[in-house]
């Protein structure tokens, strides 16, 4: 990442709003950050003194760039929101912004259009533009991070839906029961996110542990409930039994869900995050075995699957890119 000035060029602003941390960064229309401020979102400030400081720092930025034409605002951020409104709709990470008109307050504040859309198309549009699914015509991204979130790119356009819920696949319902996920029991999020493989793995080891069957990683019932997803990938590299016993079965889980992607959306390449992209090698073998089984075979064939590239910078391109979309398409 450069920090350099530049003049008479047009510039565009990405802002990343979590639960936890803020980013605000500048770039241009070739996909080049030139310049980051983060900042602790601290929620309970509410809504507006967050504002103001997102405005505060994009004024600072701004003066670093004297010359230079602000092009767009783009925002990413958690849902439930509407992008054709520019309206936030209480996130759960963000208690308070309830009706919040986001795209509204930076379009007065700096004379300038302003975009908003959820954190999965977001990063959709940063992997699409920029990352694993360059090239491609048609592209579906998964976070497969805390949850199981969707971005589809469908024709070269990012497909939001009629009121911005095209892609919430991890609602789908993949089995009978199962871990839950979206407030849903046996749901694609449910097996595949961070917060499913660990109640998955929670549920194994009790069992195990009841049995007298030992579990080298959590040897006893009082440590059941620490375990988490990262304890279980790290196992499963390890080769422990039952640490791969979780994995797989996600992995059959997340095979399933992608049959049912490629067989009604036809997709070049699905690109997958967070814990699919650190632990490739434990995922693949096993999702193959399912798509060979369950996917259309044309379809398949056109398909591949791969690792997201953008790692942990994803949030600060994705707000970018959310910028810079609408003068690239």
């Amino acid at each position: 990442m450069k920090n350099i000035n530049t003049t008479g060029n047009e510039i565009y602003i990405g802002l990343d709003i979590g639960g936890t941390k803020c980013a605000v960064v500048v770039g241009d229309a070739s996909f080049e950050i030139k310049k980051k401020i983060f900042f602790e979102t601290r929620t309970e400030r509410g809504y507006e003194a967050i504002l103001s400081e997102f405005k505060e720092h994009i004024r600072t930025l701004l003066k670093d760039f004297p010359g230079s034409q602000l092009k767009r605002i783009g925002i990413s951020c958690g849902g439930p929101l509407d992008s054709r409104k520019g309206m936030i709709y209480s996130p759960p990470n963000l208690p308070g912004w309830d009706n919040v008109p986001i795209c509204k307050i930076f379009s007065e504040e700096f004379g300038v259009e302003t975009a908003v859309q959820n954190d999965a198309n977001a990063c959709a549009l940063a992997e699409w533009l920029m990352g694993a699914g360059r090239g491609t015509s048609n592209m579906i991204f998964l976070t497969f991070g805390t949850g199981m979130g969707s971005g589809l790119i469908l024709n070269r356009r990012l497909y939001a839906g009629t009121n911005d819920l095209g892609g919430e696949v991890g609602h789908m319902r993949l089995a009978p029961d199962g871990p839950v996920g979206f407030g849903k029991a046996g749901s694609f999020e449910g097996f595949c996110s961070g917060g499913g493989i660990a109640q998955l793995a929670k549920s194994i080891v009790t069992e195990k542990l009841n049995n007298n069957q030992p579990v080298a990683f959590c040897p006893s019932i009082e440590k059941v409930n620490s375990i988490d997803t990262r304890m279980v990938a790290l196992a499963a590299q390890d080769g422990d039994p039952v640490a791969l016993e979780i994995i797989n079965t996600s992995a059959r889980y997340l095979g399933a869900g992608l049959a049912i992607l490629i067989d009604v959306l036809n997709p070049e390449c699905i690109v997958i995050g967070s814990i699919y992209s650190r632990n490739v090698d434990l995922f693949k073998p096993v999702i193959d075995k399912v798509l060979q089984r369950e996917a259309i075979p044309a379809a398949l064939e056109v398909c591949k699957i791969k690792p997201a590239e953008l790692g942990d910078s994803i949030g600060d391109y994705a707000a970018l890119c959310v910028a810079i979309y609408e003068d690239k398409f």
